[in-house]
Formats: C-alpha cells, structure tokens, sequence
C-alpha cells in the first residue's frame, strides 16, 4: 500500500523545518522527508541531500524543462522544487512522506493531486504576525529587506489557509508537532 503525502507549508518563518524535525523522530509514524531542489546556497548546518539538493539554475531547468518536479517556484530569486521520482518512490516503499514547501508549491501540488485520498495538506500558522517576525529576525541570515519581503508575502499566504484541508498553529514545535501526529493518526486508518 502506497503512503501518505503530507503536505506541509505556511509562510517563510512559521518553523515548517523544526516541526518537520521533531515529527520524523516519532517512528511509529513512519515518515520520509521530501528533500527539495533548490538553486539558493546552503544555510548554515544545511546538509546536501538531507536538508536540499543544492544544484545550479541550469540544472534545475533542465529538470523542470523534462517535468522531472512534482512543483516548483520562484522565490526571493532562487528556484525550489520537488523531485517527481524522489517522492513517488518513498510512497510505493509505504512511507508517510512529509512535503515542506511554501505555499505557491503546495498549491500546485494539491491542484495536481486532486482525487488523491492519499494526501494531507496542513498550513502551519504563526501564534502571531509579530511572533513571525522575531523568529525571521532570529535567523540572522537575511537582510533587512529580504526579511520585509518574506513578511508582505506571509500577510498575504496567511490569506489562504482555508485552501488546506488543516490548519495548525505552531505555538512550539512539540505541540504543533503532536496535532499534525494526530491528523496523520486519523488519516492512516
């Protein structure tokens, strides 16, 4: 038996990836993350084919151009995507695969898994629009003005929560962590 998709996405600071983090520790859940495609560098402790797949802009074109991405995107000038194969192979195995991406992503891939009872899509909110704005600012990884950037397009995501089948909100990453277990519990049997 084929498994889950999970899908899930929220605006740029929300803790997708620490929430991610502290799910996949839980073996009874029997998840697999869906590492991305990324033409952005490395953050600091990013790992190649564990936190991304670090390419170039034209490979990454390459793959798009072979519809090689299961979804991709634009953001703050860097291309993110899905690797097709990647994600359908982990299925078949019968892993719960979680897909962290944003929201553009995640909306292509709900859109193109329509009928799919297969898939879970979950927004992860933040407490609050300033709460957002401490844990981007804490990053100490981007400019002033990317971070304005992130925080405009994150006023305008939150706007579409109601697309998701779930919305979560990130309080901590444990608690946070423990709703979506229970949302994956339910859809499992």
């Amino acid at each position: 038996m084929n498994g889950l998709l999970i899908i899930l996405s929220g605006p740029s600071g929300v803790g997708k990836g620490t929430v991610r983090k502290v799910l996949v520790q839980d073996e009874s859940l029997n998840l697999a993350y869906s590492i991305s495609m990324t033409t952005r560098g490395p953050r600091n402790g990013e790992v190649e084919g564990k936190d991304y797949f670090f390419v170039t802009k034209e490979k990454f074109l390459e793959a798009l151009q072979k519809n090689e991405l299961l979804e991709h995107a634009r953001f703050v000038d860097n291309y993110y995507g899905t690797p097709k194969d990647y994600v359908q192979k982990l299925r078949e195995q019968g892993k719960n695969v979680i897909l962290e991406i944003e929201t553009n992503g995640a909306r292509e891939v709900i859109e193109k898994t329509k009928g799919d009872k297969g898939v879970i899509s979950i927004f992860i909110m933040p407490p609050s629009f300033e709460e957002l704005r401490s844990r981007i600012e804490k990053r100490k990884t981007e400019p002033e003005r990317i971070i304005n950037e992130r925080l405009e397009k994150a006023k305008k995501e939150i706007g579409i929560k109601d697309f998701y089948q779930y919305s979560v909100t990130n309080n901590t990453p444990e608690q946070c962590a423990e709703d979506i277990k229970k949302i994956i519990v339910e859809h499992l049997k």
